[in-house]
Formats: C-alpha cells, structure tokens, sequence
C-alpha cells in the first residue's frame, strides 16, 4: 500500500513540474498582442469604412481575443 502513494506522490510531482511557466506565457502573450494590434486596427478601420458605422468590438478587443486564442496553442503538446 505504502508502494502505490509513494508512486502516485512521484507522478503527481512530475506532472507539477511540466507546467509552463507564467513569464514564458506572458512573454509570448505580449508578442502576439504585439503584432495582431496593428492588424486588428487594419481590420477595423477597413470594417468601418465599408458598413459606415463602427464594429461592436474594437480593435483592442479583437487584438485581445486574438493572443487569448493563440497563446495556449503554443504550449498545448
């Protein structure tokens, strides 16, 4: 009995140690967000010009959105 806690203690310590760290995260969060910003006010800007009226969502929003989505891919295996 003693065998089988001590085994999943091992596991569950090595499954700790896989995950991503938090600087490494917000590092590339930053960089995508970084990037899509210009696009995203591309997007709008264009979006706004042909309904003539402004989105729902700004580009920020979009820009925003866009790094949530992205992010967590990166690191998924």
């Amino acid at each position: 009995m003693s065998d089988q806690s001590y085994i999943a203690h091992v596991q569950l310590r090595s499954a700790h140690h896989k995950r991503t760290p938090k600087l490494e995260y917000a590092t590339y969060f930053a960089l995508i967000l970084i990037f899509a910003l210009p696009v995203q006010c591309l997007v709008w800007l264009a979006s706004a010009l042909r309904h003539m009226s402004l989105p729902a969502e700004g580009p920020l929003a979009r820009a925003l959105r866009d790094a949530e989505e992205i992010t967590p891919s990166i690191f998924r295996p």
